[in-house]
């Protein structure tokens, strides 16, 4: 037991300077620009969106909470206090995405292709938009950092990644994931 112990208070020691450490090389990775930068959009509780979604509505899609956003706003912080620049922002059309947007950048514009196709309703959208998107990418000119605040659906279909609510995934031009980020909410 006490053996277990010692190996406990080595790990947890060794553990915080790894984190710190990942933590600078993604700010520096960041500064060099050239990344993709998805962002699922900030805390919204719940699952999907109601039957009576309308993305015209915010008033009928599932938002953000109070703490998605704090949250949002703690996304924009980390790009702010550690001087990255970002050249274009882009969200997906759903409220939650662009009330995430709009908090941690101010100014963004909306691409569908990074709708969501979580529902029934939009599920026959997903091979289109793929596809929108890698050609929209094949005409980015990846000496910039780019924003893509979007859904889980669409970075797991990108990446094979599951990102948390308000996570932070970074990835070079050939959509090879760099690192990742958790913003707390």
């Amino acid at each position: 037991m006490k053996f277990l112990k010692i190996i406990l208070i080595i790990f947890i020691s060794l553990a915080s300077p790894v984190k710190a450490d990942s933590k600078k090389n993604i700010i520096e990775n960041l500064k060099v620009g050239g990344k993709l930068i998805f962002i699922r959009h900030a805390y919204a509780p719940g699952g999907g969106d109601p039957e009576n979604f309308n993305i015209d509505d915010c008033s009928t899609q599932r938002n953000l909470s109070e703490s998605g956003r704090i949250q949002s706003r703690k996304i924009g912080n980390f790009f702010t206090e550690n001087r990255i620049k970002i050249e274009d922002v882009y969200s997906s059309e759903w409220c939650r995405c662009k009330e995430t947007a709009s908090l941690a950048f101010k100014n963004f514009k909306t691409k569908s292709f990074l709708n969501s196709f979580f529902s029934s309703k939009f599920a026959h959208n997903k091979n289109e938009q793929i596809r929108d998107f890698q050609k929209f990418l094949s005409d980015w000119d990846k000496k910039t950092n780019m924003v893509l605040v979007t859904h889980y659906v669409v970075i797991s279909e990108i990446f094979d990644y599951p990102s948390s609510s308000g996570e932070i995934v970074i990835s070079d031009k050939n959509l090879k994931i760099i690192d990742t980020l958790e913003i707390e909410y």
